[in-house]
Parts: structure tokens; C-alpha cells; sequence
């Protein structure tokens, strides 16, 4: 039987010029990363509105025939950008819906709802997909607040 005392992490000090040396290690690799993920003729945007980073968590409902009524499963799906008229996410499977009511959480708990048009998807290299679509009007969210 060990005894807790002989079950202690390992410590590991670093003298300053070591930790320099690994941060401006990892501070190159990062950037060289970026660089490549973001080239600068990447940052020209063409649309007209501008799009902000949405790194949260977003519920989609299916609507009804009549175009706002919730009817369907709720996804979640992973925001990726949003703007003043759209929306773009991240899911695993396909969407059979080109309508539906987006679900965002607002500060407080507080669930937003908009009407969405899917206009577009395609899948990514790591096997996931990648939409998105026009907000056309602000609807009730169908997702009770927590």
C-alpha cells in the first residue's frame, strides 16, 4: 500500500530563460497556425453587413407549414458567426429543414427566437457540416428559459 505522500506530482521549475524559450515556442507555433488558417486575403469581407465570432451554443426548432409555428425535435447545433442578418453554425448531421427558429441565450437566461431560412451547407473535412442562413424576423423562442 503507497502511502498519499509518496503519490505527490512531480514539480517542474522553470528557470526565466527556459519559460521564455517555451513561450516563444508555442507563441510561433500559434501564429504560424493562424497565419495559415487566416491568410491575409481571407480578411476582405464581401458581405455588407459585418459578422462577429458566435462561439455558442444554438437550439434549432422545426417550424410548421405555416412558417413560425414550432413543430419538431430541437438541435443543437455550435454558432460559428452571426450578424444583423444572418447566421452561420456547425452540426454533426445533415438538417432536412430549410425553416426554423433559432434559439439563442442571451445574458440572464433569457432565450431569443428568429425565424432562420437555411440557404446553404457543406460539409467540412472533419465530417461535420457547415450552415447557414438569413434571419427573417425576430419569433417567440420555443425554448423554455433556465
Amino acid at each position: 500500500m503507497m502511502h498519499t505522500a509518496m503519490m505527490q506530482e512531480p514539480q517542474f521549475d522553470l528557470l526565466p530563460e527556459q519559460s521564455d524559450l517555451f513561450g516563444d515556442d508555442v507563441r510561433t507555433q500559434v501564429w504560424g497556425l493562424l497565419t495559415a488558417l487566416y491568410p491575409k486575403h481571407d480578411l476582405i469581407e464581401r458581405r455588407r453587413e459585418n459578422r462577429y465570432p458566435f462561439p455558442h451554443l444554438v437550439k434549432l426548432t422545426p417550424v410548421a407549414a405555416d412558417g413560425v409555428t414550432p413543430d419538431g425535435e430541437t438541435i443543437v447545433v455550435v454558432g460559428k458567426h452571426l450578424s444583423e442578418r444572418g447566421l452561420g453554425f456547425y452540426h454533426p448531421k445533415p438538417i432536412p429543414h430549410r425553416r426554423m427558429i433559432a434559439s439563442l441565450e442571451a445574458p440572464g437566461g433569457r432565450w431569443m427566437g428568429f425565424l432562420i431560412d437555411l440557404s446553404w451547407c457543406r460539409f467540412t473535412k472533419q465530417g461535420w457540416y457547415e450552415s447557414g442562413g438569413r434571419l427573417l424576423q425576430s419569433v417567440l423562442s420555443p425554448v423554455e428559459s433556465s
